[in-house]
C-alpha cells in the first residue's frame, strides 16, 4: 500500500492522513469548494476537488471519489465515519476499480447496516437481545399481537435507521396503530425503507459500546468498552473508557458477545457492537457500526494501540500482532464533543465564523480538530469542531483534567458544547456513575450554564480586585532612590 485516499473531511480526514504518514504512506484528500482552505487538505500529499458544497454532490459522490483515486494513483481508500463509511455500496465500488477499501466488506456492511438482517445474525450467536421481533412486521393485527405478548411500552425502530429516525415509543394498545404508521412513513423517507421492527422499551438504559477488531485470517480481540450514555437527539456528546459500572465479568461477558456478533458477519477490521444495558448490568444487543467511532480516541488512549494503524494493517492483509491476553487498560479517558450548537437554546447549530480558537495543551491532553481561528464554520456538515480527549490515571483525575483543559480551551465567535461538557462531568450523577441516557433528560436545564457563567464572572471579578488592590498597595510605597514611576504596563507596552 503506497497512497491512501481519504473520503472524508475535518479532523477525522487528518487523523487518518497523520497515522498514514507515520507509515511512510502517501495520502489524497478530496474536498468540497466550500473546504478549500480547510487544514486536512493541506495537510495530505495531493488534493482533489470533487464538487459543490452539498454532500450529495461532493461527498457523497462515490463516481468523483474513484476518478480522484484513479488520477493520482491511489491504491487504498478510508472512508472515515459518516458520509460513505457503512455504505455496502461504496466498499464494493472501491473493490471492482481494484483498489483496497480499509474498511470492512460489502457483505458485512450489508448484514449489520440493516438492524433486522443483524439481530438475526448476532442471536444465531447467543448474543444477547431485548425481546422483540427480527423480522420486518408490516400487518398491523400481527403487530398489535406481538406488542402484547412483549408487553408495553414498545419501541419501534427503522430496520435500516439511525440517529432516531423512523422511532416511536409506544406506551399503551390505543396510540399503537398511529405510532406505527408514523414510524413506517419517517423510515421510508429518511432512508427509503419502510421495513421497520419492534422491541421492548428499555427506558433508561445506559449506553455501552465495545470496539472489536478483525482480521481476514479469523482473529479477534474486543478493546474493551466505552460508555456513551451523555446523548442529545440519539446522538453522542461525552464518551469515556472503561466505563464506571462494569465489573470485569460483565466486561469479558459483553466483549466475547460483542466478538461473536463480528465473527456472525466474517468481519474484518475496527467496529463497534452497541449495547444497552439496564439497572441491573443485563446488557442487549443494540446494533454494530461498521466503521471507526467518533470516539475511537478514548479507547486508544487507555490500550495504547492506533486503531487506524490497525485498519490499516489488516486491510494489507496481517494478521493481528497481539491476542486478548496481550490488552490491558490503562487509567481512565474521557472525550467531550466539541460542536458548534448552543446549549442554551435546545444544542442547536450554531454557524459563524471562529474569532478565537485556542485549543487546550498540556499532560494528558489530546485535541483532534479540523479548524483553525478565523475559519467560518459551514452550514452543509455537521457541527462537530473538535473532539477534546483526556487521561489520566484515575476517572476523578481525568475528570479534573478535562475541566482544566475545557477552561483553557478559547473559542469565540458561536456557541459550543465546551461550558455544558464542564458541567455535566461536575455532576454528582456523572460523578458516582449513576447516569443513562436520560442524563440531560433529567438533569439538564439551560439557566444552570447561565448560573455557571454568573459565577465564573463573580471569581473572576474578586481576582480581578485583589490584583488591583495589591497593585495599589505597591504603588503607595514610597520609590527607593534612583527608582522610575513609569508604570510597568506602559514599560511592556514599549517592548
Amino acid at each position: 500500500m503506497k497512497k491512501i485516499l481519504v473520503a472524508n473531511r475535518g479532523e477525522i480526514a487528518t487523523r487518518v492522513m497523520r497515522t498514514a504518514r507515520e507509515m511512510g504512506i502517501a495520502t489524497v484528500a478530496v474536498y468540497s469548494e466550500a473546504d478549500r482552505n480547510m487544514p486536512f487538505v493541506r495537510f495530505a500529499d495531493e488534493a482533489v476537488c470533487i464538487g459543490p458544497a452539498p454532500s450529495a454532490q461532493s461527498y457523497l459522490r462515490i463516481d468523483k471519489i474513484l476518478e480522484a483515486a484513479r488520477l493520482t494513483g491511489a491504491d487504498a481508500i478510508h472512508p472515515g465515519y459518516g458520509f460513505l463509511s457503512e455504505n455496502a455500496e461504496f466498499s464494493q465500488a472501491v473493490e471492482d476499480a481494484g483498489l483496497t477499501f480499509i474498511g470492512p466488506s460489502a457483505y458485512s456492511i450489508n448484514m449489520m447496516g440493516n438492524k433486522i438482517s443483524a439481530k438475526q445474525a448476532a442471536k444465531k450467536f447467543d448474543v444477547p437481545m431485548v425481546p422483540g421481533t427480527d423480522v420486518p412486521i408490516s400487518d398491523l393485527d400481527e403487530a398489535m399481537k406481538i406488542a402484547k405478548e412483549v408487553g408495553f411500552p414498545i419501541l419501534i425502530k427503522a430496520a435500516a435507521g439511525g440517529g432516531g429516525k423512523g422511532m416511536r415509543v409506544v406506551e399503551s394498545e390505543n396510540e399503537f396503530e398511529s405510532q406505527m404508521r408514523l414510524a413506517q412513513s419517517e423510515a421510508l423517507s429518511a432512508f427509503g425503507n419502510g421495513d421497520v421492527f419492534m422491541e421492548r422499551y428499555v427506558g433508561s438504559p445506559k449506553h455501552i459500546e465495545i470496539q472489536v477488531l478483525g482480521d481476514k485470517h479469523g482473529n479477534y480481540v474486543y478493546v474493551f468498552e466505552r460508555e456513551c450514555s451523555i446523548q442529545r437527539r440519539h446522538q453522542k456528546l461525552i464518551e469515556e473508557a472503561p466505563s464506571s459500572c462494569l465489573t470485569p465479568d460483565i466486561r469479558k461477558q459483553m466483549g466475547e458477545a460483542a466478538v461473536a456478533a463480528a465473527r456472525a458477519c466474517n468481519y474484518s477490521g475496527a467496529g463497534t457492537v452497541e449495547f444497552l444495558v439496564d439497572e441491573h448490568l443485563n446488557f442487549y444487543f443494540l446494533e454494530m457500526n461498521t466503521r471507526l467511532q467518533v470516539e475511537h480516541c478514548v479507547t486508544e488512549m487507555v490500550s495504547g494501540l492506533d486503531l487506524v494503524r490497525e485498519q490499516i494493517l489488516v486491510a494489507m492483509g496481517q494478521k493481528l500482532a497481539f491476542t486478548q491476553d496481550d490488552l490491558k487498560i490503562n487509567g481512565h479517558s474521557i472525550e467531550l464533543r466539541v460542536c458548534a450548537e448552543d446549549p442554551l437554546n435546545n444544542f442547536l447549530p450554531d454557524t459563524g465564523k471562529l474569532l478565537t480558537y485556542q485549543p487546550p495543551k498540556g499532560p494528558g491532553v489530546r485535541v483532534d480538530d479540523g479548524y483553525e481561528e478565523g475559519m467560518d464554520i459551514p452550514i452543509f456538515y455537521d457541527p462537530m469542531i473538535a473532539k477534546l480527549v483526556v487521561h489520566a490515571a484515575t476517572r476523578e483525575q481525568a475528570i479534573a483534567r478535562l475541566c482544566r483543559a475545557i477552561d483553557e480551551y478559547k473559542i469565540n465567535g458561536i456557541q459550543t458544547t465546551l461550558a455544558f461538557g464542564k458541567w455535566a462531568v461536575q455532576q454528582d450523577a456523572f460523578r458516582k456513575g449513576d447516569f443513562d441516557t436520560k442524563f440531560i433528560e433529567k438533569y439538564y436545564k439551560p439557566e444552570y450554564l447561565s448560573s455557571l457563567d454568573e459565577e465564573s464572572s463573580r471569581i473572576a471579578a474578586l481576582f480581578a480586585d485583589t490584583v488591583w488592590q495589591k497593585d495599589a498597595a505597591a504603588s503607595r510605597k514610597p520609590l527607593a532612590a534612583g527608582a522610575s514611576a513609569v508604570s510597568k504596563w506602559k514599560m511592556r507596552q514599549r517592548s
